[in-house]
C-alpha cells in the first residue's frame, strides 16, 4: 500500500512538472491609445445666433442720383422701423425720419457711413457700447457706434424716453410732429435756432405725416363691426399690435379698446377680440 502511494506521488510531481514546462507564454499586443478630441459646440451656437440675427437690408442710391432720391431711398430702407419705434415709444415716425434725414445727409453723412449713428447720439456718461471720434461742435467728439442701423433707432427712441428734459413732449398729440420739433429745439437737443423749421420742412416736402397717420390708423377705413361674429386673433411669433391691425384694418387704438389693452405688449398665444365686446 505504502509502495502504490509513492508510486503515485512521484507521477504526479513529473506531470506536474511537465504541465509546468510546455505553460505558453501569452504576450498581449499594446492597444495603441487614439486621442479623442472633443469639440464644444458653444461657439457654434453663437455663429449660429448671430447668423440668424436678421440685418437691415439697405438699399444704396446710384452716384449720380439727385439728393431727393437719396431722401427717398432714404425713407424707404428706414420708415418700417420709425413706425414701428412710434408704436413702441410714442415718438412721431415723422419726427424720427426727419431727424435722421437730417442728422445723417440722408444716410450719407460721415458718421453715419462709419458708425451707423443716424442720430448724432454721443457716447455721454455711461456708454459701453462702441465709439468713434468725430469732429462736431469740439475736435475729436465721442460719438456711438452701432453694429446696425437698426441699434441707432431704437437708441434714439431710448435717449428720449428716458430723460426727463424731453417728458413733456410725450404730453402732446401723437400727431403733432410741430409741437415735436420745436420741443426737441427747447430741450436742447439741438443748438441751431432753425431746429424745428428745419425738420417742419423735410416733413412737410416728404409727406412724412403719412407714416404717422398709418400708425394711427387714420388713413385705415374701418368697417361698422358685425355684433353677430365675434373674430379672434391668436398672436403669433414675430407679430406687433401694428401688423395685426393693418392685416385686419383696425387702428391700432381701436384695437386696443377692444381688448382692454393699456400698452402695446402682446405675448404669443394670447388671444386678441377683432370686434367690440359687449359687457
Amino acid at each position: 500500500m505504502f509502495v502504490r502511494i509513492s508510486l503515485g506521488l512521484i507521477i504526479g510531481v513529473f506531470l506536474l512538472g511537465g504541465c509546468k514546462a510546455k505553460k505558453r507564454t501569452v504576450t498581449y499586443k499594446k492597444k495603441e491609445r487614439t486621442e479623442q478630441v472633443v469639440i464644444s459646440d458653444k461657439s457654434d451656437k453663437n455663429d449660429e445666433k448671430e447668423e440668424k440675427e436678421e440685418i437691415t437690408i439697405i438699399e444704396s442710391p446710384k452716384p449720380n442720383a439727385t439728393y431727393a432720391e437719396v431722401v427717398s431711398i432714404y425713407i424707404e430702407n428706414y420708415s418700417e422701423i420709425a413706425m414701428e419705434e412710434m408704436l413702441q415709444y410714442g415718438i412721431p415716425a415723422s419726427i424720427t425720419l426727419a431727424q435722421g434725414i437730417l442728422e445723417s445727409g440722408a444716410g450719407r453723412g460721415e458718421l453715419t457711413s462709419k458708425a451707423n449713428n443716424h442720430f448724432g447720439i454721443k457716447c455721454h456718461t455711461g456708454w459701453k457700447g462702441e465709439r468713434v471720434y468725430h469732429d462736431d461742435d469740439e475736435s475729436q467728439e465721442c460719438f456711438r457706434k452701432y453694429k446696425d442701423a437698426k441699434y441707432s433707432f431704437r437708441d434714439h427712441s431710448l435717449f428720449l424716453t428716458e430723460r426727463s428734459r424731453y417728458q413733456d413732449l410725450f404730453k402732446l398729440k401723437k400727431n403733432d410732429y410741430e409741437g415735436w420739433a420745436k420741443g426737441l429745439r427747447k430741450a436742447g437737443y439741438a443748438t441751431d435756432p432753425k431746429y424745428p423749421t428745419k425738420l417742419i420742412n423735410i416733413i412737410k416736402k416728404y409727406n412724412l405725416e403719412a407714416y404717422d397717420k398709418k400708425v394711427l390708423g387714420e388713413t385705415v377705413s374701418i368697417s361698422k363691426p358685425d355684433d353677430t361674429k365675434i373674430g379672434t386673433y391668436t398672436v403669433k411669433k414675430g407679430d406687433t399690435l401694428y401688423s395685426i391691425s393693418r392685416r385686419y384694418n383696425i387702428a391700432v387704438d381701436t384695437l386696443k379698446e377692444y381688448n382692454g389693452l393699456r400698452n402695446n405688449e402682446i405675448s404669443i398665444g394670447q388671444v386678441l377680440y377683432l370686434h367690440p365686446v359687449k359687457n
